[in-house]
């Protein structure tokens, strides 16, 4: 027996009153209004009535907290999995639309495709779907709640869908809180939902924290 679906859940909002690029820096943790997305999220997963069983997280600090509470609404364990985190950056710790200011800093964005700036999209496709594989290999029955962030989700979206990793980063499909549903179906994976459960929260929600 193996799981029957997979949902990709996006951290909430995060506390980040300077507005820099926090990628993998340590220390940032969700807002209050953070905080109730995440709980929009568990509160979605739960209306889904779907059999939840095993809830894996990347090791951030804002994707644990917003773990938690699909943890507690299906009273589970949180698993760690560093595959589901956020890509390396140059720009970690500096404002982007600064940062690009200064010529010193164009380098890093000489190859929009790769991407120059951080780690190569192939690779954190590569990793993201054998997160996802493995999820669904692992476990004997039920669906796995994977919580991760923006441009992961993306490119698992991607790779699943067979369309470009290149992409215009302010294009994406994946707010925050976010939840994105893959089913094994035959020899391959589909998409079959996404939904927004936080959207009444994300108006004016401060999103800067990644490329």
């Amino acid at each position: 027996m193996v799981a029957s679906q997979i949902h990709l859940v996006r951290h909430g909002e995060v506390y980040n009153p300077s507005r820099v690029l926090y990628g993998r820096i340590p220390g940032f943790g969700l807002s209050d209004r953070g905080h109730r997305m995440a709980e929009a999220a568990a509160a979605e997963l739960r209306s889904m009535e779907r059999p939840v069983t095993r809830i894996i997280a990347s090791p951030l600090q804002r994707t644990q907290e917003s773990a938690e509470p699909i943890a507690q609404a299906f009273d589970l364990p949180i698993e760690n999995d560093s595959r589901l985190i956020e890509p390396s950056n140059y720009f970690e710790g500096r404002q982007m639309r600064r940062a690009l200011r200064n010529p010193r800093h164009w380098y890093a964005v000489r190859n929009p495709r790769k991407p120059s700036w951080g780690e190569p999209y192939v690779q954190i496709a590569e990793r993201m779907t054998a997160a996802i594989h493995d999820a669904w290999e692992s476990t004997e029955s039920g669906d796995v709640v994977l919580v991760s962030h923006q441009l992961p989700i993306w490119m698992a979206h991607s790779s699943i869908l067979g369309i470009p990793l290149h992409h215009d980063p302010r294009k994406r499909r994946c707010a925050l809180s976010s939840i994105t549903t893959f089913e094994h179906s035959g020899r391959r994976f589909s998409e079959i939902g996404y939904s927004e459960p936080a959207l009444l929260l994300t108006a004016d929600a401060l999103d800067v924290g990644a490329v």
